[in-house]
């Protein structure tokens, strides 16, 4: 997937991001994610990386703006470009 192509659409699971000012990767495991505290939606839903899922305390929610660098891509199949597809339909919609 070429970046122009990730800044309009998500990324997919499995991907592996460092946020901006942060030191820590993250895996991401979760879309387009509500809390519910404060009845915001993210874009994703992440796991420290590699230690991956601990307990609630060590999931982050952010935006994909919040991203510096895109270390890794997960895994895109024709599913997955279903998936964006409905996605992106439900965004604009």
């Amino acid at each position: 997937m070429e970046e122009r192509e990730l800044a309009k659409s998500l990324l997919p699971l499995g991907s592996i991001v460092l946020l901006k000012g942060a030191q820590k990767k993250l895996m991401i495991y979760g879309r387009k994610q509500i809390q519910m505290e404060s009845n915001t939606l993210y874009d994703y839903l992440g796991v420290v990386y590699p230690e991956g899922y601990i307990d609630p305390n060590y999931t982050f929610l952010f935006n994909h703006e919040d991203i510096d660098k895109i270390e890794f891509t997960g895994f895109s199949n024709d599913e997955e470009k279903r998936f964006q597809k409905i996605l992106e339909d439900v965004s604009i919609g």
